[in-house]
């Protein structure tokens, strides 16, 4: 079994997001402009028979997780057949997935049935009013009622990313944090990340994680805790003493955590993206419609992974939103 192939400076890279589409049921202010996205032409689209031979040929290289995302997963049609497709991949022990939780009441038990093992779910509000406000869509939904159909469906441990935003959502800190004492969620609150087209949003709307931690101590006592025992992420996590789940924290702007990035990036149209915010990536589309390997590449890419992101200086790596690489 390999244990992993490594970049440059010594990361083993065994984790790897795939985005399925750049499309997204969902506008929501930090993750996609309302208007002005050019959308991938289809033929450019990696098909699902694509991706499964890509993983296939990845996975003897030490990559076992995966994650599918897009924009919005959900709205491809039939990912039964692709997470199916994944799930029988020898060496993939670890197959979650990315969504807004819209379409899991529909289809979570089908997903579980195919070989999803988990999923992460964005929520970024508990309130109908503002979850259309930050969705900047009028969909009839309630977080609560999809995370738990996942859970119901058995794709645990079910965690709940809150992108947290001065002054739009940040007084749901402590409402998002009770949901933890009755139900195993991992509710994960992630700093904001002012990126390409959403100018709209800008330092100002960061809430550093200390900030909301000091907060939520006065819901209770906060302590560390393990956490999940699934993830690929850097997230830190607390609990409140009795919890059925737990508090997690993610720290992009405050506190980078880049040394210890596992993680490389498949986009819609099968480019390898080694850093969120790099500007490196290899097209691994061409050279496999050509019949040609791609694991050279890989290896290759992997010893030009950058040792931390720009985000500080605000280089985002020629995105214009986050919906284009799945966060």
């Amino acid at each position: 079994m390999s244990v992993g192939s490594r970049d440059q400076f010594g990361r083993s890279i065994e984790y790897l997001r795939i985005s399925v589409t750049d499309k997204c049921n969902f506008r929501c202010l930090y993750c996609m402009p309302e208007q002005g996205l050019t959308w991938l032409p289809r033929a450019e689209i990696l098909d699902y028979e694509e991706i499964a031979e890509i993983v296939a040929q990845l996975a003897p290289l030490g990559v076992k997780r995966l994650r599918i995302t897009g924009g919005e997963p959900t709205i491809r049609p039939r990912l039964e057949i692709l997470i199916s497709a994944l799930s029988a991949i020898e060496g993939i022990d670890d197959l979650s997935l990315s969504t807004n939780g819209v379409r899991l009441p529909e289809f979570a038990e089908t997903f579980a049935s195919a070989g999803l093992d988990r999923v992460n779910m964005s929520a970024d509000s508990l309130q109908p009013e503002r979850i259309r406000a930050i969705s900047r869509r009028s969909f009839d939904f309630d977080p609560i009622i999809s995370a738990r159909a996942a859970a119901v469906a058995g794709l645990a441990p079910i965690k709940i990313n809150v992108v947290v935003m001065r002054g739009i959502n940040d007084d749901e800190i402590e409402d998002f944090a009770r949901l933890t004492f009755e139900e195993a969620f991992h509710v994960r609150f992630i700093e904001l990340m002012p990126v390409g087209g959403m100018r709209e949003l800008t330092w100002e709307h960061v809430v550093p994680s200390a900030e909301v931690l000091d907060r939520l101590a006065k819901v209770g006592d906060l302590q560390p805790v393990a956490g999940p025992a699934k993830g690929n992420g850097p997230a830190q996590y607390y609990g409140f003493p009795g919890a059925a789940g737990s508090i997690g924290v993610i720290t992009p702007m405050s506190h980078t955590y880049c040394g210890s990035c596992n993680r490389v990036r498949l986009t819609a149209d099968g480019r390898l993206r080694t850093c969120l915010f790099g500007e490196h990536s290899v097209n691994l589309r061409d050279p496999l419609r050509r019949g040609e390997s791609i694991a050279q590449l890989f290896v290759e890419a992997l010893s030009e992974k950058p040792l931390e992101h720009n985000l500080l200086q605000m280089k985002v790596g020629g995105l214009h939103a986050l919906s284009q690489v799945g966060g």
